[in-house]
């Protein structure tokens, strides 16, 4: 039998105080006119940006809305802002506008102008956009009365309850950047802070951040002032992780693997009163240990592998390149930074082909251990939880990534930041002080030199250089530094004597100084062979989830001073000469770039433009 209603059985307006009853000489209800800005000063559209909304194209959506607005003079009145899901996922893209209430499904960006023309502007309902209540037959204009939704009614139980049950738990974990409003105080400065143009609002107004220009490297969580977060400061949030931590460490049935960036032990100290640049690996293990971690194994090790691949991609593209190979794409940049990925993916889609498609250490190490490792050890996967200690709040969105998580399970299970391991430690009543070294678990603790410079910038580019040479020349290097890649500025600029190649070389720290670069690349004035990107000042050193140094550079400077004292100090300096790492290419992995060093180590990019 056929259910669905026919026109003249839908209601129109089904608010009771809008049906067309006699009217009541003290009702305050707004006449039919008195949407829009005929019945309100000041109007706010809120555009769903959850993920099913986000896929239909709703970032389209919210840039026409934009360009409307500001083409009918509007601006100033009406503003547009990206939301998180509202729930409702199989009518996306929503628009909602407030104060009216009023919804609108299932809308395509040419609808953007005829929205704006007829309810904002001349206050009358779209109704070729309102949503039909099959199951009462009506037309529905206020989401308050949308029967099959009772939880959209509350935004914290629809938050926690209703998404987090059909896996909010990832949707959580990449709304790190939802700028609370009430604590906002549009003094600009987070704004000034975003490299990436993520952030709208006018001076003392509430900002809002576009959630599909937003990186997830949080400067602008390091500029706010207004503390009121569970992350650095502000009014800005992100997703912390040490609850789920402590929970893991308490159940019998798991098993908890840590691992730690490099960056990490040159900055914990200075949440215990340490200078800067003080190397506390040895305590960070031994802490770990007493949070009740399983095992504890490093990061650079990671960097180690990713250098295999790395090294052996950028020789792979050079010869083909040399060869008169016209594909292959030069210069090849790298991919460890998550913030830099989201980066060229939002801006720069149509040069997505020349990254290295290597995913970042802790993802490679993590892919690692939850196949190789894992099976070495009889442990089943979906008992193993991995997580990462890093000096980036980035990396809690790069754990979301569909490409890093197999069969439901991520190969880095999420990620915690420096400053919230520091938060733990304290908790827990740790005298971070007076605890001894321990040490990395073996096999996949032990590291080389190379590894450990990954953590400042130009020290990815400098530990692939250290294996590209001999790869390339098929020669030893003569010597083991390379300091034309080092420092602190914003682009710098190297030509490295390949054995007679001169191969040309780029190292960019902060978004801003990428966006002067890829705006070249893009514009074909770019002479690199390789070019190195990190999103943060000076690197991972100064990363959005280090102690905060509050732009004194000598913090940095002593940061990037212990990892080359580290780097000096190891008995193996280059990736490819680890033993470790020749043991599980040969047992495991097989050759760098192929069969399943490829396909556990190698991740493909997205078009995230929608334009």
């Amino acid at each position: 039998m056929n259910t669905q209603p026919n026109d003249a059985s839908i209601k129109k307006n089904v608010n009771p105080a809008r049906e067309g009853s006699a009217p009541q000489s003290e009702d305050t209800t707004p006449s039919a006119q008195d949407y829009g800005l005929i019945g309100n000063a000041h109007i706010q559209v809120l555009c769903c940006s959850g993920s099913a909304c986000y896929n239909s194209g709703s970032l389209k959506i919210i840039d026409n809305f934009i360009r409307v607005i500001a083409e009918y003079g509007l601006g100033s009145r009406v503003d547009v802002v990206a939301t998180g899901c509202f729930g409702f996922c199989a009518k996306g893209p929503i628009v909602r506008i407030m104060p009216d209430n009023t919804t609108y499904v299932q809308v395509h960006p040419e609808d953007v102008e005829d929205i704006v023309k007829t309810h904002i502007i001349d206050g009358k309902l779209l109704e070729r956009l309102q949503y039909v209540d099959f199951t009462a037959h009506q037309l529905v204009d206020d989401a308050k009365h949308w029967s099959s939704l009772p939880k959209q009614l509350s935004m914290d139980a629809m938050l926690h309850d209703y998404i987090y049950e059909i896996g909010g738990k990832k949707f959580l974990s990449v709304m790190s950047y939802m700028i609370d409003e009430d604590k906002c105080k549009g003094c600009g400065a987070c704004k000034r802070g975003c490299s990436s143009q993520a952030i709208v609002g006018d001076l003392r107004h509430p900002h809002v951040v576009n959630p599909y220009k937003c990186t997830c490297c949080g400067h602008c969580a390091t500029k706010c002032k207004f503390g009121a977060i569970h992350g650095p400061v502000g009014a800005l949030s992100e997703r912390n992780y040490v609850e789920d931590l402590l929970v893991d460490v308490a159940d019998p049935d798991k098993i908890v693997v840590a691992q730690t960036a490099p960056a990490v032990r040159y900055a914990l100290g200075e949440e215990f009163g340490m200078p800067p640049g003080t190397i506390v690996t040895g305590k960070m293990i031994t802490a770990l240990r007493k949070v009740g971690v399983d095992y504890v194994f490093d990061t650079d090790f990671g960097a180690d592998i990713t250098i295999m691949e790395e090294a052996a991609e950028i020789v792979d593209r050079l010869r083909k390149y040399m060869a008169g190979d016209k594909t292959v794409r030069i210069p090849i940049t790298t991919s460890c930074c998550p913030a830099w990925v989201n980066f060229f993916e939002n801006d720069y889609p149509d040069l997505r082909e020349y990254p290295s498609t290597c995913k970042s250490p802790a993802q490679m190490l993590g892919a690692v251990l939850k196949t190789y490792w894992a099976q070495r050890m009889g442990i089943p996967r979906d008992k193993l939880v991995m997580v990462s200690v890093m000096p980036c709040i980035s990396k809690k969105y790069e754990c979301a990534r569909d490409e890093f998580i197999t069969d439901g399970n991520p190969d880095v299970d999420y990620s915690i930041t420096t400053i919230e391991l520091a938060e733990l430690i304290r908790r827990m009543n740790i005298d971070f002080d007076r605890l001894r070294d321990g040490q990395f678990d073996s096999p996949l603790g032990d590291s080389s030199g190379a590894g450990a410079i990954f953590g400042t910038t130009g020290g990815v580019m400098e530990a692939a250089l250290r294996t590209v040479y001999e790869e390339f020349t098929g020669q030893s290097l003569p010597r083991i530094e390379f300091d034309e890649v080092r420092g602190l500025d914003g682009i710098r600029e190297a030509t490295i004597d390949l054995n007679g190649f001169e191969l040309r070389v780029c190292v960019v720290n902060t978004l801003a100084n990428a966006r002067i670069v890829m705006d070249k690349l893009r514009a074909g004035e770019m002479e690199y062979h390789v070019i190195e990107v990190m999103a943060c000042p000076g690197g991972c050193i100064g990363g959005t989830g280090q102690p905060y140094h509050h732009g004194d550079i000598e913090v940095i400077k002593a940061r990037q001073r212990a990892i080359y004292s580290e780097d000096v100090g190891k008995r193996l300096r280059k990736s490819h000469e680890n033993p470790v790492i020749q043991r599980l290419y040969r047992e495991f992995l097989g050759e760098p770039l192929h069969g399943k060093a490829h396909d556990l180590l190698h991740t493909k990019y997205r078009d995230k433009s929608i334009l």
